[in-house]
């Protein structure tokens, strides 16, 4: 039984990826701190904060399916960031593969509770 939105696991595994990504990118060299750093924490901390907004509310189809929208935006554009900060040798080929793959599993899971969202009520 859903009780909140932490019970949804697409919240859970956004909030893993949102927290693996923060300790990746300390990692970074210091000049992309304001570009690549900070942009890819936003976005995907943005995954996460979507979810959480629409669940709050969620009585309201129209707004929670276009947080949920807003969710997959920021996950497709954390995906991106993804790509720069491989390309720019700021992760590995591994790093780089995974939390593609994890990206790709979120957005799964926001297309599945957008199309089914009369479950979580």
């Amino acid at each position: 039984m859903i009780q909140s939105y932490k019970d949804l696991k697409v919240y859970q595994l956004s909030y893993e990826l949102a927290m693996e990504i923060f300790w990746l990118t300390k990692k970074f060299p210091k000049e992309e701190l304001y570009s690549s750093t900070d942009q890819i924490r936003r976005a995907s901390r943005s995954v996460t904060a979507n979810i959480v907004e629409g669940s709050a509310k969620r009585v309201y189809e129209n707004v929670f399916k276009r947080h949920l929208m807003d969710s997959l935006g920021s996950s497709d554009e954390t995906k991106l960031w993804l790509d720069f900060a491989h390309d720019c040798q700021c992760i590995s080929d591994d790093e780089h593969s995974n939390l593609i793959k994890r990206y790709d599993e979120v957005g799964r899971m926001l297309y599945s509770l957008f199309e089914h969202w009369t479950t979580y009520k």
